[in-house]
């Protein structure tokens, strides 16, 4: 919260903060920053909660984060909470309940997601890394409240018209064949006031994420638009839908290339390129490949010079077999593994091995692949189903589209309202 100087008058909400150029600080003491505990309009947000959310975000990042950025993160989660806080308080006030067998359910099926086992897996995990399941609960249960308070206080108030519609149908037809991008988006609210200190923090996330930081998990804490809750992810879009400033420099990202902090209306962005494909076109990474992967491992004294002459060797003994029913007789002369899967989508390969492979006829076999410690391998195609051509999205769901993006901007709204009519104590 900004302290205005008493001879500033404020007659209304909207009325302009001053501040003079030179300014001496009165005193060192700021509890935003120096302490981790907060009452947000008379609910507690302990520095335990603080502690298991940091951790979560730690863990997304294998903890290679330095001590200052540390202190920046946990000053970043308390935030993060009471905005949390405010959302719950919000729904509360609503009557909207979120009953704790819902949030469980939720939690289930995250811990199916990402462990596939039931729920117990997932709380062993999460007290490993110093988090618990009831502050992953908490964060469901924000998640929850504040889509149902949406649903109804903000939803119903949202039109689009028929006519809208078309006109985004028509453009998408006369796009055939151009780009179209799935980007995410970390969005950093800023005033003229913080707009130095949010560039800074910006840049830090962004330093971060190159060194290997979770993109996800950084757009779920620090993203304050709506869609932090999915990790930032924008969905399939095209350029004219972004602003401009987004889409200049979003347009020559190639997939997983970072760019940002990028200076839009209100804040900064950082976007990261998720994939592209071409409007209304099949993409060739949709088809769904029969695979055959030959192996060999190499003994562990192998050196570099050793490896590569025996991948060598081994890609050309490979490519005298003649089809895949060929295949498993020529690997077992080389003493190698023969693996097959006949249900590979082209673009769950890695990137440099999506192209290798589509480029592939029937019976051929890929460059070879791998390190002297995971041994060499190459794939043979044995098949290939390429995808149907692309029909693009519905009526409903492009008119579902234009409403949730009209929703996340009245979400960003409501927060902010929220944020400035609270009343919040740091301890």
């Amino acid at each position: 919260m900004l302290v205005v100087p008493a001879a500033v008058a404020q007659n209304d909400a909207q009325g302009e903060i001053s501040i003079p150029e030179n300014i001496r600080l009165f005193a060192e003491n700021n509890p935003n920053v120096r302490r981790a505990t907060a009452v947000v309009n008379g609910s507690v947000v302990t520095g335990t909660d603080v502690d298991h959310r940091l951790a979560l975000i730690l863990a997304a990042n294998e903890n290679k984060v330095s001590e200052e950025e540390r202190a920046r993160l946990r000053l970043q989660v308390l935030r993060n909470l009471i905005d949390e806080t405010l959302q719950i308080q919000a729904a509360q006030a609503a009557d909207i309940q979120v009953k704790q067998e819902e949030v469980d359910q939720t939690y289930a099926r995250v811990a199916a997601q990402n462990f596939g086992q039931n729920p117990g897996a997932m709380d062993a995990y999460l007290e490993r890394v110093g988090s618990s399941p009831a502050s992953l609960k908490r964060q469901i249960r924000g998640e929850l409240s504040w889509q149902r308070l949406l649903s109804r206080n903000v939803a119903p108030f949202i039109n689009v018209s028929e006519d809208e519609v078309r006109e985004v149908m028509n453009r998408l037809e006369a796009a055939k064949g151009t780009d179209e991008y799935r980007i995410g988006e970390i969005y950093l609210a800023a005033t003229q006031e913080d707009q130095q200190q949010v560039l800074e923090n910006a840049r830090r996330i962004v330093d971060q994420l190159r060194k290997g930081g979770s993109f996800v998990a950084y757009a779920r804490q620090y993203s304050q638009a709506s869609t932090a809750a999915v990790g930032g992810d924008l969905g399939w879009i095209r350029l004219a839908q972004l602003p401009s400033e987004l889409a200049e420099a979003a347009r020559d990202l190639n997939t997983g290339q970072l760019v940002g902090p990028v200076p839009v209306p209100g804040g900064l962005s950082i976007i990261y390129m998720i994939d592209r494909r071409k409007v209304l076109t099949a993409d060739p990474r949709d088809a769904v490949l029969a695979l055959k992967q030959i192996s060999i491992s190499f003994p562990s004294s192998t050196s570099e010079a050793q490896a590569t002459a025996k991948a060598r060797n081994f890609a050309q003994a490979m490519a005298t077999a003649k089809g895949c029913g060929a295949v498993d007789e020529v690997a077992a002369k080389l003493g190698a593994q023969v693996v097959a899967n006949d249900q590979v989508r082209a673009r769950d390969l890695p990137g440099p091995l999506q192209n290798a492979v589509l480029s592939l006829n029937v019976g051929e076999t890929s460059p070879p692949f791998g390190s002297i410690d995971d041994g060499v391998r190459v794939l043979m195609l044995c098949g290939r189903d390429d995808p149907a051509s692309a029909s693009g999205p519905n009526f409903d769901q492009v008119m579902s589209q234009i409403e949730d993006d009209r929703i996340n901007k009245r979400a960003q709204m409501y927060l902010r309202d929220l944020r400035r009519d609270a009343v919040i104590e740091y301890n």
